[in-house]
């Protein structure tokens, strides 16, 4: 693939790269909002609209891309509303000039309400469907949602790039060591299957026939509840109310072990301190500094050593449990 950058791709190589797959592009492109990869809508000359996925370079190995498409393909055909690659002779995954990207039909709608009662009751079905699909067989080549990676690589990632105000080196390290600590021992995961693997509210569009999804790039094995916890919200009573009514749509298709409410707030952690590192590691590529100007500053590592000792308090609750809801 091509080295470690979105440098050399050009608005020309895009449409060069789509015409020789076999897409024709009647319009300008239009960025879409993408920070991992570079998203871009158009039409062709029957105004037919589209979106297509240039994948950052040396992100996934090109196995874990065709099982990713495959993990679509697979929902599609089930009768779930997953947005799926489009096939050109068979192929959905296509190369120009080092770059490798995909084409998908353009699919709008409304942002999902997370404290809208009957969409989360809707979507506790449809993560339900799709779940009872993906437990059918495992993922070969995508990663794990693992401490290793998330919480100790991530560590790694942050302490390497020296980004971290040297003032505040200590109390921030100290921290995140002890936040580390108490996750990764809580982080026991019984049973783990394919999973969305990013399944939050800005990834899920709604439309009058209801909820769907438009990407799996982060798709990844892990427990059932990494496809749940972000979509609770609000104080505990909130969340007690929300998780309830999700499990009332969820169990209608697939068994959830209530066993998982142990790993929220564990997966929470995986969460922002792998957002962390991942700013860190990105943040060479000119979009970053552009897109988030707030980061790299002495005010953000105070507000990160914040943010870590709530989580800290947060793994030391009791989980959330519906047994006395």
């Amino acid at each position: 693939m091509a080295v470690f950058s979105f440098e050399s791709l050009s608005p020309d190589l895009i449409i060069d790269g789509l015409e020789s797959a076999g897409f024709t592009v009647d319009s300008g492109l239009l960025a879409l909002n993408s920070y991992e990869n570079r998203v871009y809508q158009f039409h062709d000359d029957n105004l037919v609209k589209y979106v297509t996925k240039f994948y950052r370079p040396q992100r996934w190995q090109l196995a874990q891309i065709h099982e990713e498409h495959d993990f679509s393909f697979e929902l599609a055909e089930a009768e779930l509303p997953i947005v799926a690659p489009l096939k050109v002779n068979g192929k959905s995954l296509f190369e120009y000039q080092g770059y490798h990207f995909a084409v998908f039909p353009c699919r709008g709608g409304r942002i999902f309400e997370v404290d809208n009662l009957d969409q989360l009751e809707w979507m506790g079905r449809f993560v339900g469907r799709i779940h009872a699909v993906s437990a059918q067989k495992p993922f070969v080549h995508r990663p794990s949602f693992t401490c290793d990676e998330m919480l100790l690589g991530a560590r790694e990632q942050i302490a390497s790039s020296g980004f971290v105000s040297q003032g505040l080196v200590k109390p921030f390290f100290t921290i995140l060591d002890q936040v580390i600590t108490v996750a990764t021992e809580q982080y026991q995961p019984r049973n783990q299957i394919r999973l969305h693997g990013d399944c939050h509210a800005g990834n899920i569009l709604w439309r009058d026939e209801g909820p769907h999804f438009v990407d799996l790039d982060d798709c990844r094995t892990g427990p059932a509840i990494q496809d749940l916890w972000m979509m609770l919200s609000g104080d505990r009573q909130d969340k007690l109310l929300q998780l309830d009514t999700l499990l009332m749509g969820y169990e209608e298709f697939f068994t959830f072990d209530n066993s998982e409410l142990l790993l929220i707030e564990s997966l929470r952690t995986m969460r922002v301190v792998n957002y962390m590192a991942w700013l860190c590691k990105r943040w060479s590529d000119p979009a970053f500094p552009q897109n988030f100007p707030w980061f790299n500053t002495e005010k953000y590592w105070e507000q990160q050593i914040l943010m870590l000792k709530e989580q800290m308090s947060a793994l030391q609750q009791p989980p959330l449990s519906l047994q006395n809801f």
